[in-house]
Formats: C-alpha cells, structure tokens, sequence
C-alpha cells in the first residue's frame, strides 16, 4: 500500500472542494465541509485546519470521505507516487 502524503488542513479542503464541497462553517481550527447531491441528501466531513495532519487523522479523512467519492478518484491527492 503506498504511503500518505504529508498535508495540511487548508490543502485537504482544496482537494474536497475539486469534489464539490464547500465551506460551511468553521468554528475554532476546524471547518465543516458540505455538499448536496442529486437526491438531496447532504454529506458533512469535518477538517482540522492543522499546518500537517497527522497520519492517523489523514486515513481517517480520507476513510470518510471515501464513502461520498470512489477512493480511485482520491488516491492521487492522498498517497505518494
């Protein structure tokens, strides 16, 4: 499995916002992503704006997220060539 990338939290947010999210609220160091589709449903994924994330909430994010965009389409933007 190839390895993380080293991000931070504003990077992360413009990588979602290529998805379709935007910026909701924020509130402290963290932002509430949002974005609408189709049917109507909303999806919410929380970002802490950290200068790097850790590993371990990087997987964490990415695992989120992967319920809402297929993680093929992630993968280029999370994990080093």
């Amino acid at each position: 499995m190839p390895k993380l990338k080293v991000l931070a939290g504003p990077e992360v947010v413009k990588i979602l916002e290529k998805f379709g999210f935007v910026v909701a609220s924020q509130k402290g160091s963290h932002v509430k992503l949002r974005r609408q589709v189709k049917d109507g449903t909303g999806q919410i994924l929380t970002i802490p704006l950290h200068k790097e994330l850790d590993r371990g909430t990087l997987r964490a994010i990415l695992r989120q997220s992967s319920r809402y965009i297929p993680e093929a389409d992630l993968a280029p933007y999370f994990y080093e060539q």
